[in-house]
């Protein structure tokens, strides 16, 4: 679908785990990080770009955030042939040299909350089964937003802000999402705790889209960064942090998509329409359809839609139909010597391929209807999808069975120990994905071990 769609070139870069954006795709790329940034320059963050190399003393600051990620991390040893007296990191993320600057840049409670993000690469060492866009050794979409605050209740403000900032993202898109703290032994290396946003993919496993993260003190303290409070106390600042990936794009495609290719939504679609001409029998009326389609071409750009007319010659319109659906265009117009004559077109919706005739003077009105339209049927295809395969229920054995089955999510209930969440998962050939957000108490036993259930465990097969 990649390659049909002329999305992504994976797996002929000469290094593993490195794919190209290409034309079409980078399009699309476009569009999704235009949406992160409006919604977190609406929100007061502030955009910067740092360094990619991480000194090794700087990286290593932070002890437990080092052990997540020591055996992910890309070193650089030598400048040409002179090794270097300090190696250095290629940027696996940023929560240290971000934290480094914040000291330097902050010194009293005046100056917070400030909110900073940037969309960079970072790379990653690894080592299971790469996949484009889902696993990569280099990740080139990666929104992460760091945070600073006064207190711990400023920043558990904005993870709230965050968690409603990612809802409204993934909304736009129509990309369905389950939102789960993430159980400790899973969490953010470095965080007090983790909130995770996953999706549920067509093969029944799911996929971690967006984490948020409430740092803590941990890497204020590690860094010495201390800050005048309002009280006139000096204390370490609270931070937070938020990100996601190329993966929403792959979501976006897997979501959507069908067996003719991507199905893209019109907030990110690089053209919302296309205009295919049907040349005539009698080649003496080819300009009338082409200067027709033309006309079309105008008026629906002048409604503001991004459309684009395919006039090649060299190609049928079956061969220009195989190509555009592939490419996911929401729609299709159609444009022969029948409706240039009728001042018609054809109007195909990419979802359904279903097909209408328009009058030329209602063509803004029906484009228009017909692309909410669009939308709403993949926004509620899409959680109709995942509601179907989230399962809550007290028996280990009908959980598994649902697993097995049509793959997804199940929510069993849970003492709280961590033995029994490992048990529960072993016995699932699942992971345990955490637990609702916001918290829901449950009825009855844990099923592992008979106690009283505090709330539900969620477990999955994941990417």
């Amino acid at each position: 679908m990649l390659e049909r769609a002329e999305v992504y070139d994976y797996g002929r870069y000469p290094v593993k785990g490195m794919g190209v954006w290409m034309p079409y795709g980078f399009q699309i790329r476009k569009r999704v990080l235009e949406l992160i940034r409006n919604l977190l320059d609406s929100g007061g963050h502030e955009e910067v770009l740092f360094p990619l190399l991480i000194p090794e003393w700087m990286l290593a600051k932070e002890s437990e955030h080092i052990r997540g990620f020591e055996d992910e991390v890309y070193w650089v040893t030598h400048g040409g042939l002179e090794p270097l007296d300090v190696k250095l990191a290629l940027r696996p993320t940023s929560e240290t040299p971000i934290t480094y600057y914040e000291s330097l840049w902050i010194q009293s409670y005046k100056q917070l909350p400030r909110r900073f993000y940037q969309i960079v690469s970072v790379f990653r060492y690894e080592t299971k089964a790469t996949r484009p866009m889902i696993r990569l050794r280099e990740v080139t979409s990666f929104k992460e937003a760091h945070t600073v605050h006064e207190t711990f209740e400023d920043a558990e403000r904005q993870v709230l802000e965050a968690i409603d900032i990612y809802k409204k993202f993934f909304d736009s898109l129509y990309i369905p999402y389950l939102v789960s703290k993430r159980p400790d032994w899973d969490k953010f290396a470095g965080a007090l705790y983790t909130i995770a946003f996953d999706t549920i993919m067509p093969d029944g496993r799911t996929l971690q889209i967006g984490t948020v993260h409430n740092l803590g003190q941990n890497f204020t303290k590690a860094f010495g960064f201390r800050i005048q409070r309002s009280d006139e106390t000096f204390d370490y600042p609270w931070q937070t942090s938020y990100g996601v990936s190329d993966r929403v794009v792959a979501t976006i495609i897997a979501t959507h998509g069908d067996d003719l290719g991507l199905v893209l939504p019109s907030t990110v679609a690089p053209y919302q329409v296309v205009i295919v001409p049907i040349p005539p029998s009698d080649k003496d009326k080819l300009d009338t359809v082409l200067n027709y389609a033309r006309q079309v071409l105008e008026v629906t750009k002048g409604a503001g839609l991004r459309a684009v007319l395919d006039d090649r010659g060299d190609l049928t319109p079956g061969e220009k139909y195989y190509l555009w659906d592939a490419k996911g265009v929401p729609i299709r117009i159609e444009v022969g010597l029948r409706e240039a004559s009728s001042k018609t077109v054809t109007l195909v919706r990419r979802v359904d391929l279903s097909k209408r005739v328009v009058k030329l003077e209602d063509l803004v009105n029906e484009l228009q209807k017909t692309l909410r339209d669009l939308d709403n049927i993949l926004y509620e295809r899409a959680w109709r999808f995942l509601r179907e395969r989230v399962l809550r229920t007290n028996s280990v054995e009908e959980a598994k069975k649902a697993l097995d089955e049509r793959g997804g999510a199940v929510e069993l209930p849970w003492c709280g120990l961590e033995d029994c969440a490992l048990k529960a998962a072993e016995q699932l050939n699942a992971k345990a994905l955490g637990t609702p957000w916001p918290s829901e108490p449950a009825g009855g036993n844990c099923p592992i071990c008979g106690r009283p259930a505090m709330t539900y465990m969620r477990y999955a097969r994941q990417y």
